[in-house]
């Protein structure tokens, strides 16, 4: 690693930020600051979306996957497809068809005030745990940089300068400016992977293609073991992946803000299918990087090359293997990723903030000029939140894009189960709905406590988490809504529910 690199980071680093402030132009109202206008054209609001949900996790964290598997988990990416494309023509329409700015508005139009403002409190708790791993995953190439350069440092200090850079270009661009940071940075990570392969080929030869079929570690698709705990089988991760991707795409509002900033509903549901596609095209991109790199460092464990952690062998061959300046260049799209993908979980997270909770605690309605000003208070207290669970989260040894799926997907089954149930279920009232959403918020989060922190032991895969609280919301809202007269259907009138 040399200063070269250090300055070429840097330069990247203030051109995007200064791409994205640029582009975004002055934010006037509510709709500019968390939906850009609804003016964005479908193909960025497509890459921002690959971008949002995978980004540092992608780079840092799949090619680990084959480095010490397989292929295995490209079926995920074919589940994620299917379940993006019930999303485009099920839910999709429903939040279009209201002019709605978060996702939780429609549980707002269906049961009431209080669910909106349960399923928005639970977002921005689960957000802010999910995102704390994302911090940490973009300290870690970040340290692994610094250590390059001689210049010794904790995670915390790292964690601590990268929230404040985000808090500042999402405080002032508000979406746009995230999503065309988003479209600039997914180019440039992706051809560095791309170019790693290459590099990695010209160095050892392309014989590693060979070397891994042999190994077995070019195997796609696993039919063995246990389909309940067994993560890496087809059925968990086609399936478990299909109801994963509804729930993300179709409840999270980290997501589900980005299709809104589009120009219609049809130019939505384009962006939210292609975006599946891509992701597929993504994962197999940085898994192939990661066979790549098991036979470039002759198929050594991460601890014999002298790492901490695992998801560090990728960051540590583009300081190790890669040419000077272009290694800077490629680091500096990790980070740029990392901070982007964060900058849209600052907005999410304040979109919610005000229309979710602030909105509906208000005693008298709420302005524009009050939502606006709230916002951007709320970037800066979610932008500092981040720090505490992105410490904790630094002695987890697993693999960083498990740890961050598995704590998303503890309260997606509650979330989507509720979206669903409402539109299902007609007798159901907001006190069904609730206390099921509860419930199975708790069950899932009941399983990933024992796997992670107390049995060590898989009970659960972590991708029948969402269909799990799916279920649970079925069954537990089903026997309350009994309660009620078939016959007396809930009146949807926003904010309020006909008893």
């Amino acid at each position: 690693m040399q200063i070269i690199d250090l300055l070429v980071i840097i330069a990247y680093l203030v051109a995007t930020a200064w791409l994205g402030l640029a582009l975004s132009g002055k934010q006037g109202s509510l709709k500019d600051y968390f939906l850009g206008g609804r003016n964005l054209p479908w193909w960025a609001v497509c890459l921002s979306v690959v971008a949002t949900e995978t980004s540092a996790l992608t780079v840092i964290g799949i090619p680990v996957m084959s480095y010490l598997g397989d292929l295995n988990y490209l079926q995920l990416g074919f589940g994620y497809i299917l379940g993006r494309v019930i999303v485009a023509y099920f839910m999709l329409p429903r939040y279009y068809d209201g002019e709605m700015i978060t996702a939780y508005a429609y549980l707002g139009k269906r049961f009431g005030q209080s669910t909106q403002t349960t399923a928005g409190v639970t977002f921005l708790f689960t957000r802010l745990l999910a995102d704390g791993v994302r911090v940490l995953a973009a300290a870690i190439p970040l340290k692994v940089i610094l250590d390059g350069l001689g210049i010794h440092t904790n995670y915390f200090v790292i964690i601590v300068v990268l929230s404040l850079v985000t808090i500042v270009y999402t405080f002032i661009g508000g979406i746009k400016a995230v999503v065309w940071v988003d479209v600039a940075q997914m180019i440039l990570y992706v051809l560095g992977g791309i170019l790693a392969i290459i590099i990695i080929s010209a160095s050892i030869g392309g014989g590693w293609v060979t070397d891994a079929f042999e190994a077995g570690k070019t195997n796609l698709f696993v039919f063995e073991g246990n389909p309940i705990s067994a993560d890496t089988s087809f059925i968990p991760s086609f399936l478990g992946g299909a109801v994963f991707a509804m729930a993300s795409h179709g409840s999270d509002q980290l997501i589900v803000q980005r299709l809104l900033s589009c120009r219609s509903k049809l130019e939505a549901q384009k962006a939210l299918i292609a975006s599946g596609v891509v992701v597929f095209v993504q994962f197999a991109i940085f898994l192939a990087v990661g066979l790549a790199l098991w036979a470039y460092y002759d198929h050594a464990l991460p601890a014999d090359l002298g790492l901490t952690r695992d998801d560090e062998i990728f960051p540590h061959f583009i300081i190790d293997g890669l040419p000077t300046g272009i290694s800077g260049l490629l680091l500096a799209g990790i980070l740029a990723a990392a901070m982007s993908t964060l900058s849209s979980s600052l907005s999410a997270l304040s979109s919610s903030t005000v229309n979710d909770v602030y909105a509906r605690l208000k005693r008298t309605p709420m302005t524009d000029e009050q939502g606006f000003k709230v916002g951007r208070w709320a970037t800066i207290g979610w932008g500092i939140a981040f720090i505490l669970p992105a410490t904790v989260f630094e002695s987890d040894s697993g693999n960083i894009v498990i740890l961050a799926l598995g704590i998303a997907g503890i309260t997606y089954g509650g979330l989507l189960g509720a979206f669903v149930f409402g539109i299902v279920n007609k007798r159901a009232r907001a006190a069904d709905a609730n206390i099921a959403f509860a419930i199975a918020v708790a069950v899932n989060a009941f399983f990933f406590a024992m796997e992670n922190y107390v049995t060590g032991e898989v009970w659960v895969a972590w991708q029948w988490y969402p269909l799990l609280g799916v279920i649970v919301t079925f069954a537990v809202g089903g026997l309350l809504s009994l309660r009620h007269p078939a016959a007396d259907p809930v009146t949807e009138v926003e904010g309020s529910t006909r008893r």
